[in-house]
């Protein structure tokens, strides 16, 4: 029979507010196999812990059932409390009645008997509870990152400085991602490359990082410690060994019409290129879509002009296995296209630009070679508006558009207005907001330079619609303060479009087996104490892949992923859950269901004698988990056809045993 003790916890006014804990104690108290119910204000301190250490000494409890805040927050601080009076912390419960209680309860009679209810089911697990040891596993000392912009590229950086082997593992042909494509940054307004190309250098002379760039994630199997990853390597149909990146190719290939995705589309480039003059790695890359070697066969003026014999059409796709024991997603982000917003005239007019787009024709290294030129007819823009929020900030009934801020559009159109009222003075400015957020260190400062300073018109309204009539834009919109409606000739017309995960996202969260939010961004373990840490173990989250935000606030999290990983990559061993699967071998009928669902390849069949009747030998196929390997997700023992397979510590009858407890009501 065990002894068990109940421990009710105020959690300050957080659960007693709402739940009457002195009854949820006594009630419980009254339970079978309950020696010892009390209420503490707060249990998770030093002093609730030494209450429950006390208790179980002093009361010889075999089970401990703690009635307070979910188990993702204090479920490891009551095991080890427990753990040290000699009680195994397998054989503590955690009931959660503030979230699935006090949170979202009114009522206190009825929060206070849903309390009791949940506490009467732990109850009745921990009374068919059993011991249970952890194991260990190694750690392989070596970590992915799995895209290599700015937040990508600091991470690695981070974790080589510590001394351990990192991979980037970036699809497009270069590392840098969005913040290659920058002018300038806010609020300082130095130079982007002159910041991020010095990183990416670091990158490549690295000793301890590896840069798998044109190459995408595979698949992803294992646990933390020990991941297996498959990378393919696209086919440059240049070998990255032989190449110096000198250009001529580049200079050679007749294909001239290809867009260049670099410039957004703005300018376009040869079938074989450098990405821009500071890539990382500086290879050519063959566009196989555009080659006309590749499409007809006829050509290959790039390969007679290759002075070190480094273009090679017959290239293939090749899969390279690694094995890793920490993963980093810094899969960015992309700016939403804007499309589908037909009054805003961006699929029917060319000189209706984007952020990014705007970034580029501003740009020294861009398609204008920095003089911000109009699309359509290359001459200067005289009058300029921004339109801010577009597909950001939109509510339930908007199916267009996100429902989040994107976070830096604010502050980055606040930065163009002041480079354009700067370099062209005769240009005049107008800005249609919504709000203005500048929440970051000088960015108010910033902000009302744009407007006191150089002059800008910022407008707080909407705009409506964006026509093109005789190479003019008509913008209609209104101001909300003056309760106008204005009609402005416009030259550009700039959208500050939302920021979105980027489209791998989704692909490479199914392969991590991480979470996402219903906007596609990777979930952080917890919005405060474990902000970059997904709730798969040994999966971490850096840059703008866990929701929007600017370089300075990436490249903070960039780091503390990488401490994050430092710090598991620095254990010789990780102790193993022992809450796995067992399969009973008299149950199984060897249909394989449980192995065709196990992520983690856990499980394998073999064949097994048993004595039949008569004395008879017969051989059956029986599944085995192989304990190490298996991470306790559960998915076998739903999918057992034949009920064979359980879950130590989650067993069916365990759960039953709760049910049962609760419908007693």
């Amino acid at each position: 029979m065990q002894r068990i003790g109940v421990f009710i916890c105020h959690c300050g006014t957080n659960i007693a507010a709402t739940v009457d804990v002195k009854a949820v104690a006594e009630a419980l108290g009254r339970e079978p196999g309950v020696v010892f119910s009390t209420d503490y204000q707060y249990m998770c301190s030093e002093s609730g812990q030494t209450l429950m250490r006390d208790a179980i000494r002093e009361h010889k409890l075999t089970g401990v059932v703690v009635c307070s805040c979910s188990p993702r927050m204090h479920e490891a601080t009551f095991r080890k409390a427990a753990e040290k009076e000699g009680l195994n912390p397998y054989m503590v419960e955690i009931a959660n009645i503030r979230e699935q209680v006090s949170w979202i309860h009114k009522d206190i009679a009825e929060a206070t008997e849903k309390a009791i209810i949940l506490g009467r089911a732990a109850i009745a697990k921990v009374h068919l509870n059993k011991p249970l040891t952890a194991g260990e596993s190694p750690v392989t000392k070596r970590a992915l990152v799995i895209g290599g912009g700015i937040a990508g590229i600091q991470t690695a950086l981070d974790i080589a400085e510590a001394g351990f082997e990192v991979d980037i593992v970036e699809k497009e042909p270069t590392i840098g991602g969005k913040m290659a494509q920058i002018d300038k940054t806010f609020p300082t307004l130095d130079c982007a490359a002159c910041i991020l190309t010095p990183k990416m250098v670091d990158v490549a002379q690295n000793e301890k990082i590896r840069i798998f760039s044109y190459s995408e994630v595979e698949s992803v199997k294992g646990f933390v410690g020990n991941f297996k990853v498959a990378i393919r390597k696209k086919a440059r149909y240049v070998d990255e060994e032989k190449c110096t990146g000198c250009g001529i190719c580049t200079e050679k290939c007749p294909q001239k019409k290809v867009p260049n995705a670099f410039n957004m589309g703005l300018d376009t480039r040869r079938a074989i290129y450098i990405p821009f003059a500071q890539a990382v790695p500086k290879v050519a890359t063959i566009d196989a879509n555009y080659c006309t070697m590749m499409k007809t066969g006829k050509c290959g003026i790039c390969q007679k002009f290759c002075g070190v014999g480094a273009i090679d059409y017959t290239q293939k796709d090749q899969i390279v296995e690694r094995e890793y024991g920490a993963i980093v997603a810094a899969t960015g982000f992309n700016p939403m296209k804007p499309t589908q917003y037909d009054e805003l005239g961006y699929a029917t007019c060319e000189d209706v630009v984007t952020s990014l787009e705007l970034e580029r024709l501003m740009n020294a290294a861009g398609p204008t070679a920095g003089t911000l030129l109009r699309p359509s007819d290359k001459k200067h823009p005289h009058t300029v508006v921004f339109v801010q929020c577009v597909g950001s900030r939109c509510d339930a009934e908007n199916e267009k558009g996100k429902p989040y801020c994107s976070k830096i559009c604010c502050m980055y159109t606040a930065k163009h207005a002041m480079l354009i009222r700067e370099k062209y003075p005769d240009t005049e400015v107008y800005v249609f907001y919504i709000d203005v957020r500048t929440p970051g260190k000088n960015f108010d400062e910033f902000y009302r330079r744009a407007v006191e300073q150089y002059g800008v018109h910022y407008i707080k309204g909407q705009v409506g619609k964006v026509v093109e009539e005789n190479g003019t834009l008509k913008v209609q919109a209104s101001d909300l303060l003056s309760g106008e409606q204005l009609h402005i000739d416009a030259d550009l017309v700039v959208l500050a479009t939302a920021v979105e995960p980027d489209k791998s996202a989704r692909s490479i969260a199914t392969m991590l087996t991480a979470s996402m939010d219903t906007n596609d961004f990777f979930t952080e373990a917890h919005a405060k104490l474990r902000p970059v840490e997904s709730p798969t173990a040994g999966i971490f989250l850096s840059g703008v892949c866990q929701g929007p935000k600017d370089i300075p606030e990436t490249v903070s999290q960039a780091s503390a992923a990488a401490a994050k990983v430092i710090g598991l990559l620095a254990k010789d061993k990780l102790t193993c859950n022992p809450c796995v699967a067992e399969s009973d071998e008299m149950l199984c009928n060897g249909c394989s269901s449980c192995e065709k669902v196990c992520p983690y390849g856990a499980i394998t069949y073999a064949d097994k004698e048993f004595r039949g009747p008569n004395r008879t030998t017969l051989i059956r196929r029986v599944a085995s988990v192989n304990a190490a390997v298996c991470q306790g997700c559960g998915a076998c023992t739903v999918a057992c056809p034949s009920g064979a397979m359980d879950l130590k510590g989650f067993s069916n009858r365990q759960i039953m045993a709760e049910v049962d407890a609760i419908c007693k009501m």
